[in-house]
């Protein structure tokens, strides 16, 4: 599934308004203390072999933050969460408190990421991982399903819909009962069959709310052998966005329409038929859907009959279109679609592939997304020794859809504005973002699909590598985009942004339930799973490492696998001691600062690890876990990738000081502390043209982490930043600008001279490289240089700079009265978001009126992500009365209230509201919880104060937080860290903004 839609939590925008979604988890976190020369120097050594891994390593277990002040919230691949991999119990188990409703609450399947423990709930002391098979909340398995055909009718008046399923068993021990997952299924009758003939019926229907098992109890025994169970019942169309539900939109006469689709990941397949709904179950599906002569139906295979029925629904004739019986796969992959839905096709790949969309969409504006998805498959299948083994692929654009996309076999759902491209209407950072979203969900065709954890703590083996994959595959088809110089700034800072956190989580988190799976569809599955992954891809190599992928997948087809099964592959590949090493990763929570001094005399450095936390008081306990830390020492030679920190510290011979870099390209997962003076250095090596692009993205990050957590003050970044007044690249500049926004983020409470000298700075920076390349857009633009352009000019007009203000405030009113090729969508989301921080009602109501009259979905997420920016008392409520208002539809309810968090009226307006409105917030997003976690973190999370923490705090004292626990724990946690940066260097950045000339 792609997180990149949106929801949980904090967006931290990669830039600006402008620059759409690369949804980031960022750090808020710069440099480091001196450590004495102590040990001998070795010689640089080789990786080290298993025996000296089992030697030097304990094995041991072991963000949000406010988004800057400028630049806006914006979907990508979304959200955050954590827990610990530490307590015996589930780390999600909490004793609940009193409910503030009576609503029912259910389990989200898409992925948005609360845990369920609060930080303060977990013992982190990076002690031993408990067996993450203990406790397990599983069905028995006396029977085990082995097929399941399935035939739904769905009631678009009454949003029920009527179902039957035949299910195939395997009795593996003589049984008089059957447990199975079901939720809001109401059973009519459960009767064993065989053919046409009633073996024996139900004696009892039991429910566990529970657990969400019904238990079928027998009239008599069933026997080893086969037998079949069918179950006739009634299920809710709902309108949560799980299992299967109902979308609207609007139709092109105006109207309403309504289509029925569905979302079972991670465990909500149960709301739709009675089912094992755990992926080790794996079973062949047979599909038939009955419904109006002109609405169309898909399902995960191709269509093997249709006929003519009598519905005994509506007494009318329907259509009954029956599907091939698929593959084995899991329950969460099923999927099924009814409605008026148009498509193109293209015939470029082995199979047919389709982009479907309902009347409220242009059918067209899937065109880039089909023909990328052609040429991705055959990539995949090139590169994966694997064929595509489905008849077709539909690729479908659902109206409203929690997650940004769901990765059904052959079936894929997607949010509209994450398949759909309107060239014209998008800019270039959208563009690249559906690419990688579609890129994404057609890896998990074999990673996740063909190939597939046998149980939820496995879930980063699914989106781990279908996020490298994404990567991976928009390198090869659009180099010039160079995305793997914003893996840096995206993915890793991502990974280490949530890993800083106490509140943070193995990458194989013990899962005890199957509801407790949807908190941990996150940065760390996501991207700290990519990010081991290509971390041994340049151990191994990434010829090794895929030949080690093509092992993996041709063992494993259609099976389930542990982690451990694919370090065996890439073992077999590469024969290197791939378990040892990568076990520490995947199994401990957190990562290392390595800190670096140097021995002129000898020639050599020292390092020494240890975990990383933003708030910077790590203590012993939580210090235990030492990490193979592969060093990748750049110098003038070029790249030594054979240095390897294998125990707390070590001291390496180098053959000229005058020159040297860690953690080369950043393809490790660890901060570098480096000294004043190595810093100092290494900014004028960037300048010598010595370091790449990754580097110098890189060292600003870390530089950046580490003065959050108290390693250097916050004066040294900001000089560090100054200094790369020559820098050339995006990439580069796009981490420099959000390194000052999360100071600015920070000190948003704080003395407006300080404020205000900040902003004086980032125009400082910017304004004179905007108005050199300018904000008009040709066709002779490159990608990147379009995201450059758009970037710096939004960081100057949101700065101050008045050529910028001015040049927006005559686009926006030429766009306003009609002319729409006034603004380039490269630039919308700044010029919208100026036209509100340098404007008032008149231009307050000119947006809003724009977001009810535009049927394009990136167009009117834009005025979403901006309306927040208006500080004006009035107009502040009238964003917060707009977002329960009913105009907005769950699936972006978080989106109006982002824009509140880059000024200190809305960040404190946000909380009082949600307190004032909790009621009726936790009314409509109890049955979402991720969602209901997002607006947790964001009406929570920007504070600064003592005094803010513990209004959080004494507010949610006596509420049930079970279901968004997680994300108030990493709002606390950030919370706390501005806290301590602001006690430590309050006055720090109050002296260096004076000194430099930014405020009297």
């Amino acid at each position: 599934m792609s997180s990149r839609a949106a929801c949980r939590a904090e967006f931290v925008p990669r830039t600006f308004p402008s620059t759409p979604p690369r949804l980031r988890f960022r750090p808020r976190t710069l440099l480091s203390a001196s450590v004495p020369v102590s040990t001998p120097i070795p010689s640089i050594t080789a990786a080290p072999n298993v025996a000296q891994w089992r030697r030097n390593h304990a094995w041991r277990t072991s963000v949000l933050t406010s988004p800057p002040s400028y630049g806006l919230d914006l979907p990508r691949l979304a959200s955050h969460t954590s827990l610990s991999c530490l307590p015996r119990s589930s780390p999600f188990k909490k004793t609940r408190a009193t409910p503030t409703s009576t609503n029912p609450v259910r389990y989200c399947s898409y992925r948005r990421h609360n845990m369920c423990r609060l930080a303060g709930d977990l013992d982190h002391t990076g002690g031993a991982s408990p067996d993450p098979t203990q406790g397990r909340e599983l069905l028995p398995t006396n029977v085990v399903p082995t097929h399941y055909d399935v035939t739904l009718e769905p009631d678009f008046v009454k949003y029920t819909f009527e179902g039957k399923v035949l299910i195939d068993f395997d009795v593996r021990e003589e049984t008089k009962s059957i447990s199975l997952h079901t939720i809001e299924v109401d059973i009519h009758s459960a009767q064993i069959k065989s053919g046409e003939t009633t073996v024996s019926s139900s004696s009892a229907i039991t429910y566990d709310e529970s657990k969400q098992v019904t238990k079928i109890e027998l009239k008599d025994a069933l026997p080893k052998g086969k037998t079949q169970l069918e179950i006739k019942y009634t299920g809710q169309l709902n309108d949560q966005m799980a299992g299967f539900y109902r979308s609207t939109y609007k139709k092109p006469d105006g109207s309403e329409g309504i289509l029925a689709t569905t979302q079972m990941e991670a465990n909500d397949c149960r709301r739709a038929f009675p089912c094992f709904d755990e992926p080790m179950h794996k079973a062949k599906f047979t599909v038939t859907l009955i419904a109006d002569k002109h609405l169309t139906c898909l399902s995960n295979m191709d269509v093997a009959s249709e006929s003519e029925v009598h519905s005994e629904m509506s007494g009318s004739t329907k259509t009954a279109v029956k599907f091939n019986t698929t593959p084995l796969m899991s329950t969460y992959l099923v999927a099924f679609i009814i409605g008026e839905l148009n498509y193109i096709e293209t015939k470029k790949f082995r199979v047919p592939i389709r982009v479907y969309a309902p009347p409220s969409s242009d059918i067209e504006h899937g065109r880039f997304s089909l023909e990328l998805a052609a040429r991705t498959l055959e990539y995949y299948e090139k590169i994966f020794g694997a064929d595509f083994p489905l008849p077709k692929m539909d690729m479908v654009a659902i109206p409203d859809f929690a997650a940004g996309a769901m990765e059904n076999w052959g079936l894929i759902t997607y949010r509209v504005v994450d398949l759909m491209l309107d060239e014209k209407a998008s800019g270039a950072a959208m563009k690249e973002r559906v690419a990688e979203v579609v890129q994404h969900e057609l890896a998990h065709q074999w990673f996740g699909n063909l190939v597939t954890m046998d149980w939820w703590e496995g879930l980063w083996l699914n989106e781990g590598f279908a996020t490298l994959m994404s990567w991976l595959s928009c390198n090869h088809f659009y180099p010039e985009w160079k995305v793997w110089e914003t893996y840096v700034t995206d993915n890793l800072q991502s990974a280490l942004g949530l890993d800083s956190l106490r509140s943070s989580h193995p990458i194989e988190v013990p899962v005890k339930r199957a509801s407790e799976v949807d908190q941990i569809f996150d940065a760390i599955s996501y991207s700290k799973g990519s990010c081991v992954l290509r971390m041994i891809s340049t151990y191994l190599g990434e010829e090794t490492f895929l030949e080690g992928v093509r092992r993996y997948i041709k063992k494993h087809a259609y099976g389930n696998t542990q982690t451990n099964d694919l370090w065996a592959a890439l073992e077999d590949a590469s024969g290197k001691p791939v378990r040892e090493i990568m076990s520490i990763w995947t199994k401990n929570v957190g990562f290392p600062v390595v800190q670096v001094t140097e021995n002129e005399k000898e020639s050599a450095i020292h390092v020494k690890q240890n975990r990383f936390l933003r708030t910077g008081d790590t203590k012993p306990e939580e210090d235990k876990v030492l990490y193979p830390v592969f060093l990748g020492l750049r110098s003038k030679d070029g790249v030594d990738e054979s240095l390897t920190l294998s125990k707390r510290e070590d001291t390496f011979k180098v053959k000229d000081l005058d020159f040297f870099k860690l953690n080369a390209n950043h393809t490790s997962i660890y901060r570098t502390s480096y000294t004043p003076e190595r810093l100092t250095k290494l900014g004028q090596s960037a300048k010598d043209g010595l370091l790449t692009v990754e580097d110098r993205a890189g060292i600003i990050a870390d530089a950046g982490a580490l003065a959050v957590s108290g390693y250097q003050k916050t004066s040294g970044v900001l000089n560090l930043l100054k200094g790369f007044d020559t820098e050339a690249s995006f990439v580069v500049w796009s981490e420099i600008i959000a390194r000052v926004a999360t100071v600015q983020s920070a000190w948003i409470f704080e003395d407006a001279t300080v404020k205000d000298g900040l902003e004086a700075f980032v125009k400082d920076l910017v304004s004179e490289r905007a108005h050199r390349l300018g904000w008009v857009f040709s066709d002779k633009d490159g990608h990147v240089e379009q995201q450059f352009k758009a970037m710096l000019f939004g960081a100057a007009g949101m700065a101050g700079d008045q050529k910028v203000i001015a040049d927006a405030k005559a686009m926006f009113k030429k766009y306003m009265d009609g002319d729409k090729s006034a603004i380039h969508p490269n630039i919308r989301g700044s010029v919208f978001s100026m036209a509100l921080k340098y404007g008032g009602e008149e231009e307050y109501d000119a947006i809003l009126n724009f977001y009810r009259k535009s049927t394009n979905s990136d167009e009117r997420n834009t005025a979403l992500r901006c309306i927040g920016r208006a500080k004006n008392p009035a107009l502040i409520q009238r964003t917060l009365d707009f977002v329960l208002g009913g105009e907005v539809k769950s699936q972006d309810i978080y989106l109006p209230t982002s824009g509140l968090r880059s000024h200190a009226e809305g960040i404190e307006s946000l909380f009082s509201w949600m307190t004032k409105e909790w009621p009726e917030i936790y009314k409509r997003l109890s049955g979402n919880p991720p969602i209901l976690g997002s607006m947790v973190s964001i009406c929570t999370s920007s504070f600064a104060k003592q005094e803010q923490l513990d209004k959080v705090e004494a507010f949610f004292k006596d509420k049930d937080i079970e279901f968004f626990a997680q994300p108030l724990a990493q709002s606390k946690d950030a919370i706390r860290s501005k806290i301590a940066w602001l006690a430590r260097d309050r006055n720090d950045v109050a002296t260096w903004v004076k000194e430099n000339g930014y405020s009297s």
